[in-house]
């Protein structure tokens, strides 16, 4: 069964979000994770690669994103992949910036949630912590 985590931060920065995830993503695959970012919106999945080129000068996170109607295939070699559409299967880790549950994350062993004190954001994560809790998912709480 999936396990779910919810990283709650105390501010409203979506930069400190982002950052966030790029510490979570580093440290997934620093253990040998492959990591799916999903997201609704294109131009916020280019920020957050713009962020994980810069977030940590002597660091790098491999990293792409995908097209919404990519096909999965054989080169999906990248650590961590971005994308607004389903993922390739050969992923463990997913990192959720979407408003509602991606109807795959069952699919990973791992789903991590990125909450901050954006209305809209809060408000989608409470959300989505019912719709896992009603479930029986096993939840985690981190307040950063």
């Amino acid at each position: 069964m999936t396990r779910i985590s919810f990283y709650v931060l105390g501010n409203a920065d979506p930069q400190a979000r982002y950052q966030l995830i790029c510490k979570l993503a580093e440290k997934a695959i620093g253990v040998g994770q492959k990591v799916h970012i999903h997201g609704d919106e294109d131009a916020e999945l280019e920020a957050l690669s713009r962020e994980l080129w810069r977030f940590r000068p002597l660091s790098f996170v491999a990293h792409r994103v995908l097209p919404t109607d990519y096909l999965a295939g054989s080169d999906d070699d990248d650590p961590v992949l971005l994308s607004t559409g389903t993922p390739p299967v050969d992923r463990n880790l997913l990192i959720n910036l979407a408003l509602e549950v991606p109807p795959f994350f069952s699919r990973f062993e791992r789903t991590l949630e990125v909450v901050n004190e954006q209305t809209e954001v809060q408000i989608a994560g409470r959300k989505r912590y019912r719709f896992y809790q009603q479930r029986g998912y096993p939840l985690q709480h981190h307040k950063m």
